[in-house]
């Protein structure tokens, strides 16, 4: 994976920029790297790889480490979200049904013009 490739695909944040936030900001918890534009905040996949380089940092690495080729790491990617999706098949929908948003967006708009 090049520095300049997304490592967090949901929020784009390039490895280069992880890099950069370990060097500056030195966080204590490998979970304080979702102040980094939000990395590793939305569908999970990059948490692993975050972990590892918090753990490189940490023990003073001045490499970062080696990551899979960006075509593997999106690949990969894309079978979990597959399968994570094929999960969440049979659950309910959080959040109003269709047509009671319908209707509530409606309802704030005609409330605006009063």
């Amino acid at each position: 994976m090049q520095l300049d490739q997304d490592l967090c695909v949901c929020f784009h944040v390039s490895k280069r920029k992880v890099l950069n936030f370990l060097r500056v900001e030195r966080p204590q918890r490998a979970g304080q790297l979702a102040d980094c534009f939000g990395a590793g905040t939305g569908c999970g996949w990059c948490r692993p790889f975050l972990r590892e380089m918090f753990r490189e940092a940490q023990a003073g690495g001045v490499e970062p480490p080696a990551l899979l080729a960006t075509e593997d790491y999106l690949a990969q990617r894309e079978t979990r979200r597959e399968k994570r999706a094929g999960t969440r098949s049979g659950r309910r929908r959080c959040g109003p049904s269709a047509e009671r948003a319908e209707r509530l967006s409606l309802f704030s708009f005609f409330s605006c013009l009063s």
